[in-house]
């Protein structure tokens, strides 16, 4: 640990010699002067953790060292000390941000207590600073990847939202990364310093759920052996992140309502009440006005959790960010595996954008990690893509076709999305097997050239641009 550095400001001899004899003895460096301005001067140069100022000597007021120390190093902590104790000079002492008062006479004992609490005070806020710059750091918006204009709106929202201690409402498609985006709202909150807790309402039974979010006592329901602090008690004046709200159960709902409005809430198999402090952000991929028409979630509660609502777009209404992402879990995934892939060839990079994505950025970094696990060369192509996609659709994201020519138009679809595909992956592996040369590709894969060229032309595929590159 590294020891702690005290400057000891005093026209007493007696005093700086008894400060640094019994603070070495507690292993830290103590540096002493006797004159207000000698002690100004080492406190601008130095690094100094902690200051010991006396507040009469000889040349300047203590209270004036204190008011510059305020001004210009808020973050040194300082430990008054007067042979003048009143109130009114403690108070003011207080005010300009002294941490605690030393009447004189004092004890050994007494000063290495105070400076021992000062010094906990110090690493305390030090820990929590840095606790929330990593926290800020994980949740930052460079990590939250897009410049699409959909998204630089949520960010503007966040900005807002964020300071105060409104519930949110983060509604859309699973994957879009509602935990991340409410990372984001709790790191720029004032409550940052204090926890965010993540909780997946979908995960745990009616009533596993209740006991998690709130508690029991011992005896409570079979297994109960001792009583348990609950989700709300644990992330109080935090954050409550509660993602898929709507697999909450009727009777919960109404508990989680009462959370909301008064603070209250009983632990499962107690008497008595609890308070709590949380901010509630909620997240949701269902429609919440059809469920609250339909009875499945209740209308007072929805009105609750849609204060401020931030709609999340699906990958698909963004596609101009795919790129960034793709590119950013690439090189997320070369590090972690310790590959070198230079990045994605144009006609793969085209088919990342078009395809629809119905898993979202999730889907996409699951198919990115599984590109560079299998990868082999340096560059991600089409033909490596397309044994990762399931390009395949299932028939219930299709409506059955009623006439001849709704399933002829339904086939035509197929074709164009699917078998495309697949038809501009062949072209590009004939002619990489091939140099770039059509005439050899087209007699590779037994087709007549005019017919090869028309198929280039269709897909707009370059020869040039794939050619073999290990023969470059």
């Amino acid at each position: 640990m590294k020891p702690v550095k005290i400057l000891v400001i005093d026209d007493e001899p007696v005093v700086c010699k008894g400060c640094r004899l019994a603070l070495t003895d507690e292993n830290h460096i103590v540096e002493i002067c006797m004159t207000g301005r000698e002690g100004m001067s080492l406190i601008e140069e130095g690094d100094y953790d902690l200051v010991l100022l006396d507040m009469k000597l000889p040349d300047i007021e203590g209270m004036e060292i204190l008011r510059s120390i305020h001004k210009t190093k808020q973050d040194l902590l300082v430990i008054v000390m007067t042979g003048y104790s009143t109130v009114q000079n403690a108070v003011e002492a207080m005010k300009l941000g002294a941490f605690d008062y030393l009447p004189k006479p004092f004890t050994d004992e007494e000063l290495i207590l105070t400076v021992k609490r000062a010094i906990e005070k110090k690493r305390l806020v030090e820990e929590n600073l840095l606790l929330r710059k990593e926290l800020f750091n994980r949740f930052s918006f460079e990590n939250i990847i897009g410049e699409s204009p959909i998204i630089l709106s949520i960010f503007e929202q966040i900005e807002k939202v964020a300071p105060t201690d409104s519930t949110v409402l983060l509604y859309g498609e699973s994957g879009t990364g509602k935990e991340l985006f409410a990372g984001a709202i709790h790191a720029r909150s004032q409550r940052a310093h204090r926890q965010f807790i993540a909780v997946d309402c979908s995960t745990l039974s009616p009533s596993l759920l209740e006991s998690e979010l709130f508690g029991h006592v011992r005896g409570a329901f079979t297994g109960a052996i001792r009583d348990k602090e609950g989700i709300f008690g644990v992330a109080n004046g935090g954050t409550l992140f509660m993602d898929d709200v709507t697999n909450l159960s009727l009777e919960i709902q109404g508990k989680l309502l009462r959370v909301l409005e008064i603070g209250e809430y009983k632990p499962v198999g107690a008497s008595h009440i609890q308070k709590t402090d949380v901010r509630i952000i909620a997240a949701t991929n269902r429609d919440l006005k059809a469920m609250v028409e339909e009875g499945q979630f209740r209308e007072d509660l929805f009105y609750r959790l849609n204060v401020f609502p931030i709609y999340l777009p699906p990958l698909r209404e963004r596609k101009e960010d795919i790129p960034r992402l793709a590119y950013h879990f690439l090189r997320h995934f070369c590090k972690k595996t310790g590959k070198r892939i230079e990045g994605f060839s144009d006609e793969a990079l085209e088919s990342l954008i078009h395809y629809d994505w119905p898993g979202n950025v999730r889907q996409l970094k699951n198919v990115v990690e599984r590109l560079v696990i299998m990868a082999d060369d340096t560059k991600l192509d089409l033909f490596h893509l397309l044994e990762q996609l399931q390009t395949k659709r299932s028939w219930d994201s299709h409506p059955i076709p009623g006439t001849l020519k709704e399933l002829n138009a339904a086939k035509k679809h197929l074709l164009e999305e699917t078998f495309g595909q697949i038809q501009k992956a062949f072209l590009i592996n004939a002619l990489r097997a091939s140099n770039g040369n059509i005439t050899h590709a087209a007699e590779r894969v037994g087709m007549q050239r005019p017919n090869f060229c028309a198929l280039l032309k269709k897909h707009r595929i370059s020869p040039e641009r794939n050619k073999n590159e290990k023969e470059n």
